[in-house]
């Protein structure tokens, strides 16, 4: 398998200068070190590439060489001088310190690079969609006020044309030694805080910082099915981070708005409905709307009681990621009538002198076990 061109590797045009090569480098080693990325193989193997590319490309000679003859200048011992092996080792010593310096105090003894790049936060978003929508499923357009990479600097926070010295107190170190006695303390450099260098001059539209106050508009997949407090991950859209760090992740936290006619319990979805007393002793029949559109239509058995509920199977919500339906119960509350007419009364009342026990026979059953125990309580009573 031939090898990619370096150039393409590293995403630089060939005339590109030494800086803008380095910052190239520089983005693509953070983003695939192994540090970064444990158990990712091809993120290890991507990081080696790009560290293969830019220590051709760095030095000048090899530069040379590489551009006239390609991958052949460094074959078999070509002329292109030495083959990777001998300065491999130094590209990712000078990454690992870019990264991860800070943590490691510039333990060296040299000159530390550019470690002032930190991760930007991560930020939350609330998100409140509809049942409706959560049935459907939908892309929403979201307004993320973040801190996003300053353009003017391409998130370095230098000002265009200029760049980053030496620290002329801790000469790179980033941290500095006073003696005390019998006793040496080591302190952050409080000339470069800890960075070990200093800014030509800052960028003058984001003071330093690379970075800048925006909003920034996002458009979010709701999959069907998402239920209340899902969380929502976009990798890589939080705040950007200081002098070209990596950005931080947004979490979308999902909530569903309470809704008119229906309760949710994971994939199913319930609903109280109001039926008259007659309705229930006669049976009879409704509809309901059915999410997503279309009506469901509801039978009423004859002798139906309050709290009595009638399942339509896959009429609930979706599973999520999976092509299976919740289902809808239905509960029927049975309406008491009311303000009665003397007419109705006296229906009413007829009908109970014509009811038995047949009729109501839960009522009837739970009388009897009261009058069973009065006559208990009262036996009891009489032996006292």
């Amino acid at each position: 398998m031939s090898k990619k061109d370096f150039y393409e590797t590293l995403g630089v045009s060939k005339d590109v200068d030494e800086k803008a090569l380095k910052s190239a480098y520089r983005k693509l080693a953070m983003k695939y070190h192994p540090d970064r990325n444990p158990g990712d193989e091809a993120a290890e193997a991507k990081f080696k590439e790009v560290s293969e590319a830019y220590d051709t490309l760095k030095d000048a000679q090899k530069r040379a060489a590489y551009d006239r003859y390609g991958h052949a200048a460094f074959q078999n011992g070509g002329g292109g001088g030495p083959g990777f092996g001998s300065d491999f080792s130094s590209s990712m010593s000078d990454i690992f310190e870019d990264i991860f310096g800070d943590f490691m105090g510039g333990a060296g003894g040299g000159r530390r690079e550019r470690s002032s790049a930190m991760r930007g936060s991560d930020l939350r978003y609330n998100l409140e969609i509809s049942l409706e929508d959560a049935f459907e499923g939908q892309t929403v357009d979201i307004d993320v006020p973040t801190l996003s990479e300053c353009e003017t600097c391409e998130g370095t926070g230098a000002k265009p044309g200029t760049g980053f010295s030496t620290c002329g107190t801790c000469q790179g170190h980033g941290k500095v030694r006073a003696a005390q006695g019998f006793f040496t303390i080591e302190r952050t450099c409080p000339a470069c805080h800890g960075r070990g260098e200093t800014m030509d001059q800052p960028c003058t539209d984001c003071n330093g910082q690379g970075r800048k106050q925006k909003t920034r508009s996002l458009s979010v997949d709701v999959p069907q099915g998402i239920e209340d407090g899902t969380r929502i991950r976009l990798s890589g859209e939080g705040e950007a981070g200081m002098r070209g760090g990596p950005a931080g992740d947004l979490y979308i936290f999902v909530s569903i708005k309470p809704h008119d006619l229906f309760q949710r319990d994971g994939a199913d979805l319930f609903c109280r409905v109001p039926i008259s007393m007659t309705t229930a002793a006669l049976g009879g029949e409704f509809e309901v709307p059915a999410l997503g559109g279309g009506r469901a239509k509801v039978k009423v058995p004859q002798g139906t009681q309050a709290g009595q509920r009638v399942r339509l199977k896959g009429k609930g919500m979706p599973v999520l990621r999976s092509q299976q339906m919740g289902d809808l119960y239905i509960q029927m509350d049975v309406e008491t009538p009311q303000n009665l007419s003397k007419r109705q009364r006296e229906l009413l009342e007829e009908f109970e002198e014509l009811t038995t026990k047949e009729n109501s026979p839960t009522s009837t059953g739970f009388f009897k076990k009261v009058k069973g125990l009065f006559e208990a309580f009262g036996s009891d009573a009489n032996k006292d």
